[in-house]
């Protein structure tokens, strides 16, 4: 089986006010910390970096002084999800399974993608998530409908796996209704296919904010 691995970091960091993925975090930029993890990984066949168009020569040199395994560089879209495919399509045309990964979660760890690998082997694909603390309310217009159940709530992160081929076909179907998406699992639940959620790491959360960027900062101090 052929497993590429897909590290998205060519986000604009509209949220955070600047782009975030090469900005320095203790010491390293925070697209390294992840990539290194994914390249303790034996099992992939390939890894693949998304990122800004105009940064590629400098990421190459970057990638070059931390491994000796070789990195693609893929070019991102004008959106995730374009990123995403962008990624794909870099990959090897004998990939099996495709290992998406967001590369502002610095703290994934090397058994949750080995897990989440292994979760996809009896379904179309693997999804790590946690599970809320607070009581979740559903509103409109800021008025409280009702209160959901949280046993039958999870939190999605990253990484997700999916079967290449199916997830290509959920991609095609979702391009006819040109709707925005926040992860892959949510085209592939909308085909049917069967998505397996292993359960994941409070750690593993993604630098969106300020307050993100300063906990990651704590906890590597």
């Amino acid at each position: 089986m052929v497993i590429s691995a897909i590290i998205t970091a060519a986000g604009s960091g509209n949220r955070f006010g600047e782009i975030k993925q090469f900005k320095v975090l203790e010491g390293q930029p925070l697209y390294q910390y992840s990539l290194k993890v994914f390249l303790s990984v034996k099992i992939f066949d390939e890894i693949i970096l998304v990122v800004p168009e105009g940064n590629q020569d400098i990421i190459k040199q970057e990638i070059k002084k931390i491994s000796d395994k070789p990195v693609k560089i893929a070019i991102g879209g004008i959106n995730r999800q374009d990123s995403v495919k962008n990624g794909i399509q870099a990959s090897s045309t004998n990939t099996d399974l495709v290992v998406i990964h967001d590369a502002v979660r610095p703290f994934v760890t090397k058994e949750l993608i080995e897990s989440c690998i292994s979760a996809c082997s009896c379904s179309d694909g693997a999804v790590i998530a946690v599970r809320p603390v607070d009581t979740i309310k559903y509103s409109k217009d800021h008025i409280i409908e009702k209160t959901i159940d949280r046993e039958f709530v999870w939190m999605a992160q990253t990484p997700q796996v999916f079967n290449k081929a199916k997830l290509l076909k959920a991609y095609k179907n979702h391009n006819l209704d040109n709707s925005i998406i926040t992860d892959e699992s949510s085209i592939m639940e909308d085909m049917g296919y069967a998505i397996t959620i292993v359960p994941g790491l409070e750690n593993n959360f993604k630098i969106t904010t300020i307050e993100d960027w300063n906990r990651a900062e704590m906890q590597l101090r």
